[in-house]
């Protein structure tokens, strides 16, 4: 047995820096994945989200209410989109068009002058307990910062100046599962399916069998859409355990509609293996199908809403996360069953996910490889 010889190493350190610089998808993700985890946690990712939309019901339009909107806004932790109505005000929080809803009675500003405590009602999207959290804080203190410096002081302390009363709506109790397992079903049907398929035709292509497909007259579209359908099988039957799993073991509620959601899911599902595919199609090798799923799937972890409040991120993150399917998923899946929406309600989040599916669909058309070359 020959030892150790430098010159045969150092040959084939640098035959891998040559194919290294070959494989240059593999060179950019090997630079591109620690940028994007760095911009992405230091930059997009907020646990404490501001400037939350909030609706108003003004029923009471005096002084001390306009005095109590304006301390919110201050306060940066609340984005008032306007005055409505009660109706109006629980259409915006079923679609999830805001956050948070602040009711004025009648008689606010008089029960205040009179040291009646007035009731002061915060109606919370509370799907995301994370998301509310921090603004339900600042709201305990509000009451007593604004009214102090107008109020007699017998009737300005803290405990007597309003009566806050905090209705954290579709999920009062704060329970983190009934938020984080709907996500779930997004998550792994996202992981699971853009894999599965990304590594279809690269899998062929490999092992010499992708030859006679490209010997058949199937047309791409052809070859696309017969590859894609078996799998769907497979993310229904993951659909069905993770729904049942929801509900017998964490107890999570399911308002909705079932064939509604199994209509979503299944647009969600077409809308991941078509990228999946498009990625099978562009990849030379099963470890660069492996990489581009990873480096869709890091972005839709954390821009979505899933790990971290969505409204949290800064605009420029929200309006990625807004291309993802992902992140419309996550309020479909939990409007369906959290809040109990229609499709009247949802619609807003269901054409964005058949919008990226076709577009996705036409590029892998478009980049189908009709030779091994």
């Amino acid at each position: 047995m020959n030892g150790f010889s430098f010159s045969r190493w150092l040959g084939i350190l640098i035959k891998e820096f040559i194919q290294l610089r070959r494989d240059r998808l593999t060179f950019g993700m090997i630079v591109m994945l620690p940028i994007m985890q760095l911009l992405l946690f230091g930059f997009a990712i907020n646990s404490d989200p501001r400037h939350m939309p909030t609706a108003v019901v003004m029923a009471d339009p005096g002084p001390f209410a306009r005095a109590y909107v304006a301390a919110m806004k201050n306060s940066e932790y609340f984005r008032i989109i306007g005055t409505v109505d009660a109706r109006e005000a629980d259409t915006l929080l079923d679609s999830g068009e805001v956050q948070f809803v602040v009711t004025f009675p009648p008689g606010f500003n008089r029960d205040l002058v009179r040291g009646t405590a007035p009731t002061l009602l915060v109606e919370a999207d509370a799907t995301d307990p994370m998301a509310t959290g921090g603004a339900i804080s600042v709201l305990n203190q509000l009451g007593s910062e604004v009214f102090a410096p107008e109020l007699p002081g017998a009737h300005a302390t803290p405990a007597k100046s309003i009566d806050l009363r905090i209705q954290r709506r579709y999920n009062p109790e704060g329970i983190t599962s009934y938020n984080v397992v709907p996500g779930l079903l997004g998550v792994i049907l996202t992981m699971t399916m853009i894999l599965m398929t990304g590594l279809a035709m690269t899998r062929e292509r490999e092992r010499g069998t992708f030859e006679n497909l490209l010997a058949t007259p199937a047309t791409p579209l052809e070859v696309m859409t017969g590859k894609i359908v078996p799998y769907v099988l497979i993310g229904l039957i993951q659909v069905v355990l993770v729904l049942a799993a929801a509900r017998q073991i964490f107890d999570v509620p399911m308002y909705g509609s079932l064939p509604l959601l199994f209509a979503v899911v299944l647009l969600f599902i077409l809308a991941n293996l078509t990228l999946g595919i498009t990625f099978s199609s562009i990849a030379k090798n099963q470890l660069q199908a492996m990489q581009m799923t990873f480096f869709f799937f890091l972005p839709s972890m954390l821009l979505s809403g899933f790990m971290f409040p969505f409204r949290g991120m800064p605009e420029w993150a929200q309006v990625i996360g807004n291309v993802l399917p992902l992140t419309h998923f996550l309020v479909l899946v939990r409007g369906i069953l959290l809040k109990g929406n229609g499709v009247e309600l949802l619609w807003g989040h269901i054409w964005p996910i058949a919008l990226f599916m076709l577009t996705v669909l036409a590029l892998g058309i478009k980049t189908f490889r009709r030779t091994l070359d």
